[in-house]
């Protein structure tokens, strides 16, 4: 990207009203049929003009066309059952009842491709795109068929590539892979979570990432995080591994965390998407907190590899608050930039 500390948030966004309920996480879809269709895209352009007005350089679709970041992309494979599912604990923190894989999963047709090509139509900005990484993805589910982690983890990558690749034709410039399960089971990412989220993006010639934060600011992940102690020191477990695989950006959760900001020397040499907007908090950010934020990671990431970003998604926020989040991210990073500039 030609601008320096360009802007973009890590994935989902508060939902209209009239699409969803507000200010709650994956809320079924008001609308049905043509309707529901024809809202989401009407959705879409209202996120890509309120990040457009707040100033954010990196747009994406705000995740207005999924009702949950995981599920929504599974529901399209075969070899998953959605009827008859099975309770298990998300991330050794809280129970869901998840879809069953019954038979072998593949994926019949694109997924996400003609909404890329709908949001690259309405701006010339470069786009993100957000999809669920192998590893959350097998965590988001009970595997009744492949009976193996790994090997499950590995299909999903060959279909995420799939997908990948065709959102890339369609003009994505950053593709981005979501495992918030990075941050939990530290010897299967060591072992092979990384070399799966490689084969996700095997042959992209687009810039790719990967999002590792804590979670969305619910109740399960904000307990979670308060028996983690004065430092959380999770990402020490995983960086020296990503420092060394072909992954372009790693994206990670700053802003009001005790995440020691010097473990970003781990992966010095990537680009880093800093997270300076705290998700699970209504207060709004004050640009001088987020230039703060910039400023101590800095001294860890040069200038031209840093990107202020959100921690996580803001879809359980409501508009107002993530509006005002967007515009101190966005006036917090011209702060910096100007001084950079001097």
């Amino acid at each position: 990207m030609k601008t320096l500390l360009p802007t973009s948030t890590a994935g989902s966004l508060p939902k209209p009203s009239w699409l969803a309920e507000p200010e709650t996480l994956w809320s079924p879809w008001k609308l049905q049929q043509q309707e529901l269709a024809d809202g989401k895209q009407d959705a879409l352009r209202v996120s890509l003009h309120e990040q457009q007005l707040a100033g954010i350089d990196i747009v994406s679709d705000g995740e207005q066309t999924r009702q949950h970041f995981v599920t929504t992309f599974i529901e399209h494979l075969s070899g998953v059952d959605f009827e008859n599912r099975k309770t298990v604990k998300i991330r050794n923190r809280y129970d869901a009842c998840v879809p069953v894989v019954v038979g072998e999963v593949s994926r019949q047709k694109p997924v996400f491709v003609e909404d890329a090509k709908f949001l690259r139509k309405q701006t010339t900005q470069p786009i993100k795109w957000a999809l669920p990484g192998p590893m959350t993805m097998i965590d988001t589910l009970y595997d009744d068929y492949y009976h193996s982690r790994e090997k499950l983890s590995w299909e999903f990558a060959k279909i995420l590539n799939q997908e990948a690749k065709e959102l890339e034709a369609a003009g994505v410039d950053i593709i981005q892979f979501d495992e918030p399960a990075f941050n939990v089971f530290f010897d299967d990412v060591n072992d092979w979570g990384i070399a799966t989220l490689e084969r996700a993006v095997e042959g992209l010639k687009c810039e790719t990432a990967v999002h590792i934060c804590y979670g969305y600011g619910i109740k399960a992940n904000t307990d979670w995080k308060k028996t983690l102690g004065s430092e959380w020191r999770q990402y020490e477990e995983i960086f020296p591994k990503l420092q060394a695989s072909n992954i372009d950006i790693i994206s990670l959760e700053c802003q009001h965390s005790r995440v020691p900001m010097e473990l970003i020397e781990l992966v010095r040499g990537k680009k880093v998407m800093v997270g300076a907007i705290d998700v699970a908090s209504n207060n709004i950010e004050t640009p001088e907190e987020v230039a703060d934020t910039l400023r101590k990671a800095l001294q860890y990431v040069d200038a031209d590899k840093l990107y202020p970003c959100t921690n996580c998604g803001m879809a359980p926020l409501s508009r107002h608050v993530a509006n005002g989040k967007l515009q101190a991210l966005s006036t917090g990073a011209e702060i910096v930039r100007k001084e950079l500039l001097k």
